[in-house]
């Protein structure tokens, strides 16, 4: 199985080694790694760490490749995996369109001139100010997750209004790389289910509110996810129900959103979704089961997020102290949970590597442990770095573009780490580092 972007290296050992990190990723020398031709030390040196650095080529290649695998589908990015203002204008250059979670998310976009009428909106809590929101910037599709939007959204429409929607479907697919990420299954807080009803029922309440267009369905099967028989059923199944649709109310369709979750490797040799046989196979699915049920096939709607900025970026942080407990070797560096919660919500394993300085030392198993108050608050497990890591030491985790600032917090008042993105020798800052001075600016009471 391949992956969507193979870096470029110079020789198979370094092939394997940074095999996981942004293409541009080379190391010409021991221990020093550039991106984009800027070495990493130097980011560390100049704006400190902890810090996330994005390959700005990267992303847009990534984009370019699902446009490609993808030719006549709407490509939506999906914000949440991380999102800041220049993300938004590469999405706008490179055609695609966005995928939003709150008004926040909107605002963000439509402020930096990002088109609104192709930005969807979804969400399964979706507040009174998301919904006036999206309506007062003219969002081009709103997806209703639960029967009680139906109402809000008609009556915020008002009689003369107009808005195009679509539906959320539970599919009843099981897939994903964690439990906690699969959103196709029965009986969660996701989307209306075909199986009890739920779904068909909306669908004939939508029909009933004429300010309410109702252009498709759509589904997310979860995250992570590396195979694509799930999506060939949710293929099968949705367009099911479109057949349905059609025979009970004489509905045509002309879009299906099939979500994102396309999974990639944190690590050399683990699995990432194979991009080209997904379009590929989807494409012939999605036409055989539309000519068996006489309907004609819908456009196709995606939405990727990790698999776009995730191989993207990479997070630097130096080394605290070392230190020796019982039969385990831990490594505190200055970040951990408050930027990257992953490992401690879904217990995600990364591949961290020294950088700035060559070892000859043999490698030796260490966990690598961040600084807060939490036993859970591990970014990598039983990872083999060299044996005489010591404070001071600058260490990079590559894949780390997706879900780590954009799940940030404020825990122990460490403030989240800033953005910077590195293309063709140049790093220029995107997103400053958050400080102490805007804690203080929040905290209004005495």
């Amino acid at each position: 199985m391949t992956t969507i972007h193979e870096p470029a290296v110079t020789t198979a050992t370094a092939a394997d080694a940074l095999s996981v990190w942004p293409a541009s990723a080379v190391e010409p020398r021991g221990g020093e790694i550039t991106v984009a031709g800027v070495p990493l030390a130097e980011i560390a040196d100049r704006f400190g760490t902890p810090v996330y650095v994005i390959d700005e080529d990267e992303v847009r290649e990534r984009c370019r490749t699902y446009r490609h695998a993808f030719p006549e589908a709407e490509v939506l990015y999906a914000a949440k995996a991380f999102l800041c203002r220049a993300m938004i204008h590469w999405m706008d250059e490179e055609g695609l369109g966005l995928d939003v979670c709150s008004a926040g998310e909107l605002e963000l976009a439509v402020t930096t001139g990002f088109p609104p009428d192709r930005i969807v909106l979804h969400g399964n809590a979706k507040s009174p100010r998301d919904l006036e929101t999206a309506l007062r910037l003219g969002v081009g599709r709103i997806v209703i997750d639960s029967p009680s939007e139906i109402a809000r959204l008609a009556a915020a429409v008002g009689p003369d209004g107009h808005q195009k929607v679509m539906v959320r479907v539970v599919p009843g697919i099981s897939a994903g790389g964690h439990e906690k990420i699969r959103t196709g299954t029965e009986d969660q807080k996701f989307g209306l289910s075909i199986s009890d009803g739920y779904a068909q029922h909306a669908i004939a309440r939508i029909l009933d509110q004429p300010q309410l267009e109702l252009t498709g369905l759509h589904c997310h099967l979860g995250s992570q996810i590396t195979s694509v028989k799930p999506y060939l059923a949710a293929v099968r199944r949705m367009v099911g129900l479109m057949s349905r649709l059609y025979e009970q109310h004489g509905l045509v369709l002309r879009e299906l959103d099939l979500g994102g979750g396309h999974g990639i490797a944190y690590r050399p040799g683990e699995p990432a979704l194979d991009l080209t046989t997904l379009a590929r196979k989807v494409r012939a699915e999605l036409a055989e089961a539309c000519a068996a049920a006489g309907l004609t096939v819908p456009r196709l709607i995606i939405e990727p997020g990790r698999a776009i900025a995730g191989p993207a970026g990479v997070a630097l942080y130096h080394v605290l102290s070392v230190k020796q407990t019982g039969a385990h070797t831990y490594v505190p560096v200055d970040g951990g949970m408050s930027d990257n919660p992953r490992p401690a919500l879904y217990g995600v394993r990364y591949a961290p590597r020294l950088v700035g300085r060559h070892s000859t030392a043999a490698p030796a198993p260490v966990t690598v442990v961040g600084r807060h108050c939490e036993a859970g608050d591990i970014l990598a497990a039983d990872v083999e770095l060299p044996g005489d890591i010591r404070p001071g030491d600058l260490l990079a985790i590559p894949a780390a573009g997706a879900y780590h600032l954009s799940m940030a917090s404020g825990y122990n008042m460490v403030g989240r780490p800033p953005v910077v993105a590195v293309d063709d020798g140049l790093a220029r800052l995107l997103v400053r580092r958050e400080s102490l001075d805007d804690f203080r600016r929040r905290d209004v009471g005495l």
